[in-house]
């Protein structure tokens, strides 16, 4: 399975937030340390305000933080929602599948995909910023830009 490029880039804001601990950062310099252009990284941090993971401050010395319950959100509720309740194949649409009615492949990629999200469940964004990961991202944000963006 794959994930769409948004839930990506989403997971990818959450991750340097919680790095971040209490420094604010905007949400140019998260798209330049997670290597993702502005307009992509706008739009995630516009979902992820409103599922309340994110808290945005405008003006002086405003940026982007983590929403209170943000450390303990389980990665496997967010990447369903980021995700949509769409199926792994699409057996409906401008060319349908002849199998679509009588397909046992649809029901078992089901399951599959929900296996993989339940194994994502009891993760934490906290558990995605330990080692390695968190003190690889403190560097990053702490270094100059190096893009533009």
């Amino acid at each position: 399975m794959r994930l769409a490029m948004f839930t990506d880039v989403a997971l990818r804001v959450l991750m340097c937030l919680a790095a971040a601990r209490d420094d604010l950062l905007t949400t140019r310099r998260v798209a330049e340390v997670i290597g993702v252009p502005y307009t992509h990284t706008a739009k995630a941090v516009a979902r992820l305000q409103h599922l309340g993971l994110v808290e945005a401050r405008r003006g002086r010395g405003g940026g982007l933080s983590l929403g209170a319950g943000a450390p303990a959100a389980s990665m496997g509720a967010l990447v369903r929602e980021l995700e949509g309740a769409g199926d792994v194949v699409a057996c409906e649409g401008d060319v349908p599948c002849p199998l679509v009615a009588n397909c046992r492949l649809r029901g078992v990629l089901r399951r599959a995909q929900e296996a993989f999200y339940a194994s994502l469940d009891p993760i934490t964004l906290a558990d995605l910023v330990t080692s390695p990961s968190g003190p690889t991202l403190i560097g990053m944000i702490g270094r100059a830009p190096t893009g533009t963006g």
